[in-house]
């Protein structure tokens, strides 16, 4: 049986984070035009878009989806943050991801949502579980990292292309989950200089 963090320490950030995402959601086209990732409002030096955009999402189904998968990565994983790990990680994951797009996909002008953080967050889950001893942490990290050069090599499924109405972001994936990893590697040398 699943034991969920639902206590305070381990659920505020998901729900803040939630929450956040159903307000902009409903204040849209609004909050797109002010909060959007887009490469040309980047070059103009608003780089809060840097964060915002990963609030964002291009129709209902879209957020649902992420939703979904926050809240599965909460039960998943929640009990390894506190509020502000979990808000400290999910903002470096929130720059890491746009920085990628910024710097290496110039052909990005335009992106919402929370995908290419939930990448990250799901390599970062499976790093703690496999410091706990979990061997499913194995399967999930080795299982994101294929799902992402999968998409690299062959593109994403145009079904969900279909229900979000946008095309699927493949490299806010990819850039979300090099910045986990990144994470994941630094966690792990803080922990050998430890022993």
């Amino acid at each position: 049986m699943l034991n969920l963090p639902i206590q305070s320490k381990y659920s505020l950030a998901p729900l803040f984070i939630a929450l956040i995402s159903i307000i902009l959601f409903l204040t849209e086209p609004m909050s797109s035009n002010w909060l959007a990732y887009d490469r040309q409002q980047l070059i103009d030096l608003q780089w809060w878009r840097l964060i915002s955009g990963h609030f964002l999402h291009t129709n209902g189904i879209h957020l649902l989806l992420n939703l979904a998968g926050l809240t599965l990565l909460w039960a998943l994983h929640g009990h390894y943050y506190p509020t502000l790990q979990y808000l400290f990680l999910f903002f470096m994951l929130c720059v890491g991801t746009s920085g990628g797009l910024y710097l290496f996909a110039p052909q990005m002008y335009w992106y919402v949502g929370l995908s290419g953080v939930l990448h990250g967050l799901f390599l970062i889950g499976a790093y703690f579980d496999i410091q706990n001893k979990l061997k499913s942490g194995w399967i999930m990290l080795v299982g994101v990292w294929l799902k992402v050069l999968h998409e690299q090599i062959y593109g994403a499924s145009e079904n969900v292309a279909e229900l979000i109405s946008a095309n699927v972001a493949i490299d806010a994936h990819l850039f979300g989950t090099v910045t986990g990893s990144l994470i994941l590697l630094y966690c792990w040398y803080r922990n050998i200089k430890r022993k």
